[in-house]
């Protein structure tokens, strides 16, 4: 739903992000920039946020062996993206060209790579990929893949055909193909995360409060967040198996950080620490840049007969085999 003209501001911006963290070879941002306050003193992280951009939380097997781009690398490889993430390209067979459903006009991929060239938002570890999943890892994935099929009832469907959880809408919160908008609301003892994806709203308490108890687990997991001079840093434990994030497991501990660096750039870097998922922790840092625009109410369940008519289907595809 955003325009060409927004997407090409806010994927700019996000390259200017990047900087902020020092990279070899980046435009650095004042170091004496000073962060706006809260008439109570905490950094102002309010507004609303993009985190549209090209470039892929992976590095590429093409790319393996290139941490960074050079200038002319990067023009091109932003041209390739822009054309491999363009909906308007159509299939010459008409019944493919239906399934591709919407048009360029309705996603939201972003119109640039982050300015520092980077061929990944992996920053750790340093080959840019998600690491290796133990054993016992995968074993629990295999599992979380059987379902029914025809499915018997909602619960053989996926939770996100089912309107309860999208994944990119986070903890943590990841670019995804439309609806990368996000807003900060602050008070002295919570911060506030409204997502577009999912229109999924988290609180986070500020008070140094217990941990909800162990045994109770969400599909997002808890979160509580605390203040490290300029960086609001949140760490979200208590998540459910059945939402995992790149094979993580219930115990895992995502720890983010949401770092002002301009008036028109929010850091966010997050950390993923679970051994018992993978066989080491891993760091992603996704550019956020300012957009104007207001939040759309993503309202999956309003007049969405999806349900119903998969249901319904199965149950036909049941009766034709009888």
């Amino acid at each position: 739903m955003r325009t060409a003209k927004r997407k090409t501001a806010l994927a700019a911006a996000a390259g200017a992000c990047f900087a902020a963290a020092g990279f070899a070879g980046a435009q650095v941002f004042d170091p004496d920039y000073a962060v706006p306050r809260t008439p109570y003193g905490q950094p102002d992280l309010q507004g609303v946020w993009s985190n549209a951009v090209l470039t892929p939380l992976e590095r590429p097997a093409d790319l393996a062996d290139k941490e960074t781009l050079t200038e002319e690398e990067a023009a091109e490889y932003a041209r390739q993206r822009r054309e491999a993430t363009n909906r308007d390209r159509r299939a010459d067979d008409s019944q493919e060209d239906i399934l591709d459903a919407y048009n360029d006009f309705w996603w939201d991929s972003g119109d640039n790579i982050v300015r520092t060239r980077r061929t990944s938002l992996i920053v750790e570890p340093r080959d840019g990929r998600v690491p290796n999943l133990t054993p016992a890892a995968q074993a629990r994935l295999a599992e979380l893949r059987v379902r029914r099929d025809p499915p018997e009832g909602p619960e053989d469907l996926s939770l996100g055909v089912r309107c309860l959880y999208f994944p990119h809408a986070g903890p943590p919160m990841l670019p995804g193909s439309y609806n990368n908008h996000y807003q900060l609301v602050q008070t002295e003892d919570f911060v506030l995360i409204v997502n577009e994806m999912g229109h999924e709203t988290r609180i986070i308490p500020l008070d140094e409060r217990a941990p909800i108890p162990a045994e109770i687990r969400q599909w997002r997991g808890s979160s509580r967040g605390r203040w490290d001079g300029d960086t609001l840093i949140v760490e979200t434990t208590h998540r459910r198996a059945d939402t995992p994030l790149r094979g993580s497991g219930e115990n895992m501990r995502l720890i983010e950080r949401f770092t002002r660096v301009d008036d028109d750039v929010l850091l966010y870097e997050f950390t993923v620490d679970d051994p018992e998922s993978f066989e080491r922790p891993w760091t992603v840092q996704s550019p956020s840049v300012r957009a104007e625009e207001q939040l759309y109410e993503f309202a999956c369940h309003e007049g969405n007969r999806s349900l119903e008519a998969i249901l319904a289907g199965a149950r036909a595809a049941e009766r034709g085999n009888e």
